[in-house]
């Protein structure tokens, strides 16, 4: 079941993929972007990283901190260099889903079919380019987890939402940046 603004975030107290435990009751007084994602060798997630790991300092200097969740097992995360260059931002592991669920993420086979369809030549050449992990799933592993992003104010209310409608569509870097740069608990949308 998707979730609604302005409740609550589900708190997690995880391990993260290389070290240390995430406690999102330590991110009170902060603005939190938590983003899942599918698997690690996705171009359409790996792109993503990659573009909110470059607004990294901008989101931080306006007190604004990420988790990034994927469905991939720790150990097949960990063997990937771009994962660990994406450090600090934490990467938390969930393949059984059981966070994915809690957040509400769907699973479509037809979004991610059209998306395949209509982005995947194009995404993958992308990050090929940029030096991006592209490969196919390992076991267990989706190829119809559909992605999502929640902004959460510094209370962890969640103000805004985002369940993606095709594999290629994110929450624009221009709302997450007005969302940090308000004072007080952020706009609903």
């Amino acid at each position: 079941m998707k979730l609604e603004l302005n409740i609550t975030a589900p708190k997690f107290k995880l391990p993260s993929v290389f070290g240390g435990e995430i406690n999102l009751e330590d991110y009170k007084g902060k603005k939190v972007l938590i983003a899942f994602f599918r698997h690690a060798g996705c171009p359409f997630c790996n792109l993503r990283v990659h573009t909110l790991n470059k607004h990294y300092e901008d989101f931080k200097n306006k007190n604004l901190e990420m988790i990034f969740f994927f469905e991939s097992p720790a150990t097949l995360i960990q063997r990937s260099t771009f994962h660990k260059d994406v450090l600090p931002i934490p990467i938390l592991s969930d393949p059984e889903k059981i966070w994915y669920n809690t957040y509400g993420l769907e699973e479509s086979s037809r979004i991610s079919a059209m998306s395949h369809l209509t982005s995947i030549i194009q995404s993958t050449i992308k990050a090929k380019m940029k030096g991006l992990p592209v490969y196919t799933m390992a076991a267990g592993e989706s190829i119809n987890t559909i992605p999502a992003e929640f902004l959460l104010d510094e209370n962890l209310i969640i103000r805004r939402i985002h369940y993606s409608t095709s594999l290629t569509d994110r929450m624009s870097i221009k709302d997450i940046q007005e969302f940090a740069g308000t004072s007080g608990y952020g706009l609903s949308m």
